[in-house]
């Protein structure tokens, strides 16, 4: 088993992003690196709704990844299962209202843990474990960027 866990200090409510997160639809809208997603299960979102987010990787292919939420308790965590091939992932979403330099601000972690199903998981798991964390936590970074400035939309003025 590994785990990659990332924590950004977004000064945005956790509300706003629960909202985000959650809001399935318009994933592909700010996050930059997903192309589609595709609702697997009706509804609002809760333990057991499906999708299906078509990402673009960093070598220029995609790549479709299906999620099922575990638990949802908002606004304060998400878990996601995801299955791979010999290798099951989780991964935690947790917000959490901290101060930082004096002002109110959400610590989002998101964290991934990799738990193998077949013995070849295992031994993928020896030979490219460092290469696929490293690809992992920069994923999780470029989403939280992402998170922070779809949190904060510029202004006219800005975007002029």
């Amino acid at each position: 088993m590994s785990t990659v866990t990332v924590t950004e200090f977004i000064e945005a409510p956790a509300v706003d992003l629960w909202r985000l997160l959650v809001d399935l639809p318009v994933r592909a809208d700010w996050l930059r690196t997903v192309d589609a997603v595709e609702l697997l299960t009706p509804g609002p979102l809760a333990p057991g709704t499906a999708w299906r987010e078509t990402r673009t990787r960093p070598d220029g292919g995609t790549q479709a990844e299906e999620f099922v939420v575990v638990e949802c308790v908002a606004p304060r965590r998400l878990v996601l299962a995801s299955p791979g091939i010999g290798v099951s992932y989780r991964t935690t979403w947790v917000l959490r209202t901290v101060q930082r330099r004096r002002r109110a601000c959400t610590a989002v972690t998101v964290a991934q843990e990799a738990v193998a199903t077949a013995p070849y998981g295992r031994v993928l798991a020896l030979l490219f474990g460092g290469l696929a964390a490293r690809a992992v936590e920069g994923t999780f970074r470029r989403d939280l960027a992402d998170l922070s400035r779809a949190a904060h939309p510029p202004t006219s003025a800005e975007a002029a």
